[in-house]
């Protein structure tokens, strides 16, 4: 039958920043596969990509935390972490954090709660590997709702209902196919964010209903920076 990839966003997952330092060296990344596996010892499981710099740090210092994300976290904060190199960028610089008593950055801004863990074991699963810790410290930080995978990738591009201050009524008075080809979607060729013309950018100052090409110049993608150059019409 086939793999169709999408089947994969019906599981549930959650959105989080996975943090861990080696000496001076701290760096955190998102992440969506995070667990709780065992009770008694509380013992939490991530699963991060070799190639990353959080995985080396992790990988060595049998250290790491994990910030459970809330719904309303920004974007720019989630490209901050997903979509940028801890090698070239000093993520934790731009953000709130505590150091944990094992030495590891929790970072607490935009969280619903964090939590350190020692790397009790770990599984080669191919492009990753699956740490396994034994939480040594948690802590709630707010009371947000945290978000999900889903909704992270859902209601960033979803549409509003009448009755809902970002509703934004059709343009009647363009012709049709004029209309069509406002509100098209574009896509950004370096992380994949998708800018949908009825939902703008409020977050910069881009109002819903503004399509594309009335982005101002200097407009850049809220989530990874890039410019309005690299991006491209959704199929």
């Amino acid at each position: 039958m086939g793999i169709d990839r999408q089947a994969f966003r019906a599981l549930s997952y959650g959105l989080y920043i996975v943090a861990s330092t080696e000496g001076d060296r701290l760096n955190g990344q998102i992440a969506n596969a995070v667990m709780q596996v065992t009770s008694r010892p509380p013992r939490i499981a991530v699963a991060l990509n070799k190639e990353n710099l959080t995985h080396q740090l992790v990988e060595n210092s049998g250290l790491f935390s994990v910030s459970v994300l809330e719904e309303d976290t920004p974007l720019k904060f989630i490209g901050l972490f997903g979509f940028k190199s801890g090698r070239e960028v000093d993520k934790l610089s731009q953000v709130k954090y505590e150091v944990g008593e094992t030495g590891v950055p929790m970072v607490t801004e935009n969280a619903v709660a964090v939590m350190e863990a020692k790397v009790t074991g770990s599984v080669d699963v191919g492009s990753h590997t699956l740490f396994i810790g034994e939480v040594v410290g948690a802590k709630v930080v707010s009371q947000e709702t945290p978000m999900t995978y889903a909704y992270y990738h859902k209601v960033k591009g979803g549409k509003s209902p009448k009755t809902a201050p970002t509703y934004v009524e059709d343009k009647m008075e363009k012709p049709e196919e004029e209309r069509r080809e406002e509100m098209k979607r574009y896509v950004c060729e370096v992380c994949g964010y998708v800018y949908v013309p009825t939902k703008g950018d409020p977050d910069n100052g881009v109002a819903p209903g503004t399509a594309f090409g009335d982005l101002p110049e200097d407009w850049v993608c809220p989530v990874c920076g890039a410019g309005k150059d690299q991006f491209t019409p959704e199929d």
